[in-house]
């Protein structure tokens, strides 16, 4: 299915009613709420609506998708938080709104406490990426190049507090380079400054960078992740050019639901989640946007949002980044 041709509408868009039933001790019942913290359109919202059409089909109920844009996430997480926890509302939580944001800026959330955890959608590695006209080839070229020029040399990213901008801090604390920073409102306008040589390098998410890298304006030298992408064979990982810390680093996407909901009722979302992550025309669609399935059990997910949590606050302390609410 192409992209576009699925992302109808703006608003709340209602999934079809499924034609099998999952539901056990008499949930659900009735359609579930799924906030997308995004304006229509983009990535996020493509996996929401992608995900919650399979799912309905295997938990046996219609999802509603509503697009909560505003505030970085804050908006739709105050939603979420202060829903009913009776499984009714549900929120696609993701690595901004449970992890960067909060451990950057204040928010009026807790994205540990507030929240519960049902599963893991799945995730992207981001990809270190360079101008092409750079004279570098690899990651060794690139840190000893950056190293030479000090703080001449700079990066952009697709915000203050973004995973591109975190990314970037923590490679510049292994690597032990000066780097200066150029925040852009979102990846597009920072891709555009990096093709005209305006900044040098970059840390985007793989599908973000694929048509770049595709048209060979930019250079990849390495991803996050355990494994190469078949996409990108070539490319290597962090963990095989012995570079520790970057194995778990994704652009991740999950659900989550207010804080209170009843176990049991957890368990049926996380099944069913589960059961449509395992769907191979699920894998295919997600695989537009470079994402492999990863399902956990909430215990697993809300460990991984954790951990992922106070990675990044641990790196804003140390590298002094705070930012205003």
């Amino acid at each position: 299915m192409h992209r576009r041709s699925f992302l109808l509408g703006a608003g709340a868009t209602a999934i079809a009613l499924p034609s099998m039933s999952y539901a056990r001790a008499g949930y659900p019942q009735r359609p579930i709420t799924y906030i997308v913290p995004v304006a229509p359109g983009g990535g996020s919202d493509y996996v929401g609506r992608t995900v919650t059409n399979a799912w309905a089909d295997v938990l046996g109920t219609q999802f509603i998708v509503e697009n909560q844009g505003g505030g970085g996430g804050v908006i739709a997480c105050q939603r979420a938080m202060r829903a009913d926890p009776d499984g009714y509302t549900l929120m696609q939580g993701y690595v901004a709104t449970l992890a960067t944001s909060p451990a950057t800026r204040k928010v009026p959330y807790d994205p540990v406490r507030d929240f519960t955890q049902v599963g893991m959608i799945g995730g992207t590695p981001n990809v270190l990426v360079v101008n092409a006209k750079l004279p570098v080839k690899n990651f060794q070229e690139f840190v000893a190049y950056a190293k030479q020029r000090g703080d001449a040399m700079n990066y952009g990213s697709a915000g203050a507090g973004s995973l591109t901008h975190l990314l970037m801090e923590l490679m510049q604390q292994h690597a032990g380079t000066k780097m200066v920073h150029i925040a852009y409102k979102g990846i597009s306008p920072a891709f555009t400054d990096l093709i005209a040589q305006q900044t040098q390098a970059m840390f985007p998410g793989l599908a973000a960078a694929v048509p770049h890298l595709r048209s060979g304006t930019v250079r990849a030298l390495a991803l996050t992740g355990e494994h190469r992408n078949p996409g990108f064979p070539d490319v290597p990982t962090f963990k095989e050019l012995g570079v520790s810390g970057f194995d778990d680093v994704l652009q991740w996407y999950g659900v989550s639901g207010p804080a209170g909901v009843d176990a049991g009722v957890v368990q049926v979302l996380n099944d069913s989640l589960n059961k449509a992550l395992a769907r191979p025309e699920l894998r295919k669609q997600l695989d537009i946007e470079a994402i492999d399935p990863m399902p956990m059990s909430p215990a697993q997910f809300a460990d991984y949002a954790k951990r992922d949590f106070e990675r990044w606050a641990r790196l804003a302390k140390e590298q002094g980044i705070k930012l205003d609410a």
